[in-house]
């Protein structure tokens, strides 16, 4: 049973909390056979204030295309994922950013995922999640905005 995250942001004061069920999400696409491909999708939660709660994880879509060492999330369907969760909240649900495996005990971002992630802080401009899932329970969490890239820890 996974219990939820809770994390301070590196660059305030705020916290960034993953519910359970979006780690259930991540886990379940873990790269545990040699020749399983990379999997993501996208995180949504809720903006309240400094603060970062991601309630959701989309999953891999057919649309998207893996390979065992990399991953390209096809936007479209994503995003009408995300647009129908903001719809259904009312206006209040927002994409918070990404996630994906890597298949790595220990996951580091690749220089492709970090040119990536900067180009969506850049376009967005306010802090934005990314989170990478080991073969393990290990994960990448990183904290983005507009002025960079911050590693929030390297969880077991």
């Amino acid at each position: 049973m996974l219990t939820p995250l809770v994390l301070r942001r590196p660059d305030d004061d705020g916290f960034v909390l993953i519910e359970e069920k979006a780690l259930q999400v991540l886990a379940r696409h873990r790269q545990l056979h040699h020749d399983a491909p990379e999997s993501g999708g996208i995180l949504l939660g809720y903006r309240r204030g400094n603060h970062l709660h991601v309630t959701e994880a989309t999953t891999p879509l057919v649309s998207d295309q893996a390979s065992r060492t990399r991953f390209f999330r096809s936007a479209a369907p994503h995003q009408q994922a995300a647009l129908a969760r903001w719809r259904e909240s009312g206006g209040t649900m927002d994409y918070l950013g990404e996630w994906h495996t890597h298949p790595e005990h220990h996951p580091t971002p690749s220089t492709i995922d970090k040119r990536g992630w900067i180009r969506i802080c850049g376009k967005r401009r306010i802090p934005m999640l990314f989170v990478i899932a080991g073969t393990q329970d290990h994960l990448w969490i990183g904290l983005g905005t507009p002025t960079g890239l911050r590693s929030m820890s390297e969880l077991t």
